[in-house]
This record gives structure tokens, sequence and C-alpha cells, in this order.
């Protein structure tokens, strides 16, 4: 008696919607503007008040962002009238001024490395050198991102 059946391959199975879960952001994203690049600035650490802090950024050109130019961000208005979550201000400062900004600190960074490097190579002995390393690379691990060994 031969039993008439369909290879495994025609079969098919009903669809399923498969979801997959992402927690959500601890601080939200707004929208991005063109022109204009934004920053969460710390207002409280560990519960006291950061004035400080906040002074300081605004001074370097960062400008509070009001709840009103992003209702996106769907957050309980502050007496301030800014976006502000757990301790931290949402500012934004032009995409210009920004650069400058790392370009600066860029340069600042890349100064102090070389006064280091020639403080440390003032050292050195033909009889016995110094290593100095100036390259640095970034590699990943295996499998990851592109890959490309």
């Amino acid at each position: 008696m031969a039993e008439n059946r369909t290879p495994r391959d025609l079969e098919t199975r009903e669809k399923q919607t498969r979801y997959v879960y992402k927690p959500s952001s601890t601080l939200p994203d707004p929208t991005p503007e063109p022109g204009w690049a934004f920053r969460w600035i710390a207002t409280h650490i560990l519960g006291q008040s950061d004035p400080t802090n906040v002074s300081r950024k605004r001074r370097d050109g960062w400008e509070p962002v009001r709840s009103e130019d992003h209702p996106e961000l769907m957050l309980a208005a502050t007496p301030s009238g800014n976006v502000e979550v757990g301790g931290l201000m949402l500012c934004k400062m032009p995409e210009g001024k920004l650069s400058a900004m790392t370009e600066y600190y860029d340069n600042v960074s890349q100064q102090q490395s070389e006064s280091v490097d020639n403080n440390f190579l003032r050292q050195n002995d033909p009889r016995m050198p110094l290593f100095a390393e100036r390259k640095s690379a970034v590699t990943r691990g295996a499998g990851f991102g592109s890959g490309t060994k």
C-alpha cells in the first residue's frame, strides 16, 4: 500500500509575525534639525545641583532646548520649560561652532601628546634607547562588523 506523501520541501508553514524586542533609550533622541548638534548637559550630579557646569556649557555656546520645540519627546513640562531628564538638560549648538570647538580641543590634545613625547625622548640615550610608539590602531574581534582581516 503506497502512501501519498508530499516532499517536505514543498510543504510550507504558516508564517508567523516575529517580534524583536529593543529596550527603550534612557534619554530620548530629539528630531534632528539641519545645522544643529544636540547634547545632554549635566544639571545635577548625585542629586546635587551643578550650576557651574551648566554656566560653563552655556558660555561655550550650548543653548537649552525648549520642551515646546520638541513635543515628540513626550516629556512632562519642567518649571524652566527646558527638556530635562534625570539631572540632564538637552542643549543644542550650531554645527559650525561645534566643529570649531572640536578642532580646538583636538589641537590641544595633539600639542599635549607631543609635549609629553618630547619630554620623554629628551632623556633618551643612544646606548639605551627609549621606546616611543607614536602610532595607534583600532582592531576588532573576529566576526564583528564588516570584519576584514
